[in-house]
């Protein structure tokens, strides 16, 4: 699987973005997907996870109540909504499949990373 993240820019705080993430293979639908980021100076961490059906989402604390994760196995994209940006949003933002096949935040456990998509949040 080959993931492509799409969908970051520049916005002001208070603002909104959807992030999406564009999968080839016929295997994404079997996946439990991830959303990670990584601001400058710091180490990457979890944003949100989607099971492969779509119907269980896990948000890390920092996010949980303004992002929202979501997939379209038919057209194979993982979809991040975020609302009420924050400058320290500010960040890259990657997807990743989930290796495990198990809930997991840590990104050891997950691979085929995308290039990324940078997220700018002004104040």
């Amino acid at each position: 699987v080959q993931l492509v993240e799409s969908g970051g820019g520049l916005v002001q705080s208070g603002g909104s973005l959807r992030l999406s993430c564009a999968a080839s293979g016929r295997t994404f639908s079997t996946y439990i997907m991830g959303w990670f980021r990584q601001a400058p100076g710091k180490e990457r961490e979890f944003v949100a996870a989607i099971s492969w059906s779509g119907g269980s989402t896990y948000y890390a604390e920092a996010v949980k109540g303004r992002f929202s994760i979501s997939r379209d196995n038919a057209k194979n994209t993982v979809y991040l909504q975020m609302n009420s940006l924050k400058p320290e949003d500010t960040a890259v933002y990657y997807c990743a499949v989930n290796s495990r096949g198990t809930w997991t935040t840590r990104d050891g456990e997950y691979r085929n990373w995308g290039q990324g998509t940078l997220v700018t949040v002004s104040s």
